[in-house]
């Protein structure tokens, strides 16, 4: 299995004012190409920072972080948004939609930061609002959507531009026990079927067993990493477009 993130002693420190908070202590693991990993651990023990981190979304104190061979430590900030819009996708607890923007429109919006033309980007955002089971409501506002089908939208959005990783921060966090299972489902196809890698936080443990490795943070340092030999299935939901 060839590694698509390669991270060796990790490092982040925060001052606040004058007191320095370290994050991140000297984490060190690899993660393969088609992985499904959930990050657990306690609030404050590190795992939002080292999404942050393998995200782009932060620069780490010290250590090395490569994806998929590509190191961040040198790139600018343009550089690192366009490894962002290219090679990952977000999705967020809190579904991060416009309000007074479509499902389709909303699913677009990666497509215009990149520049697709116009025809192109409503077929792509059609096709991501297909995968994920929300063909016939592509003109329907999150006002007019569960929780559910927003984190949909939101799960369609981060797959637009095709991206070989998903980073999941808490994507069940606001929804209820059913509902989630369903998004673990979409995430298991993915995984499955688009040998989509991803990486998922959640404080929840039922979550962590859809995956197929959990990895625990403790005060900054990664304390279990082990592979689950029986994910959770989350039946139902049949096989992607």
């Amino acid at each position: 299995m060839d590694s698509v993130i390669e991270v060796q002693d990790l490092v982040k420190v925060y001052s606040l004012g004058e007191v320095e908070v370290q994050a991140l202590r000297s984490v060190s693991l690899s993660i393969g190409s088609g992985e499904f990993v959930a990050i657990m651990g306690a609030s404050g023990s590190g795992k939002s920072t080292f999404m942050n981190i393998l995200g782009f979304l932060d620069r780490p104190t010290s250590g090395q972080y490569h994806l998929e061979g590509v190191s961040g430590e040198k790139l600018s900030m343009d550089e690192l948004a366009e490894i962002r819009n290219r090679k990952i996708g977000f999705v967020f607890q809190g579904f991060n939609l416009l309000s007074r923007t479509s499902a389709l429109e909303n699913v677009e919006l990666p497509l215009v930061y990149a520049g697709a033309p116009t025809s192109k980007r409503k077929e792509m955002a059609q096709r991501a609002l297909s995968e994920v089971n929300l063909k016939g409501r592509e003109h329907h506002h999150p006002s007019q959507l569960s929780g559910g089908e927003q984190q949909r939208v939101a799960i369609a959005r981060a797959l637009v531009n095709q991206p070989s990783i998903l980073l999941a921060d808490e994507p069940t966090g606001n929804l209820d026990s059913k509902t989630s299972v369903e998004i673990m489902g979409i995430f298991q196809r993915l995984n499955r079927e688009k040998g989509i890698t991803i990486i998922m936080i959640t404080h929840e443990p039922d979550i962590a067993a859809f995956a197929k490795r959990n990895i625990l943070f403790k005060d900054g340092r990664i304390v279990d990493d082990h592979t689950n030999s029986s994910p959770t299935s989350a039946a139902g939901g049949g096989d992607l477009k």
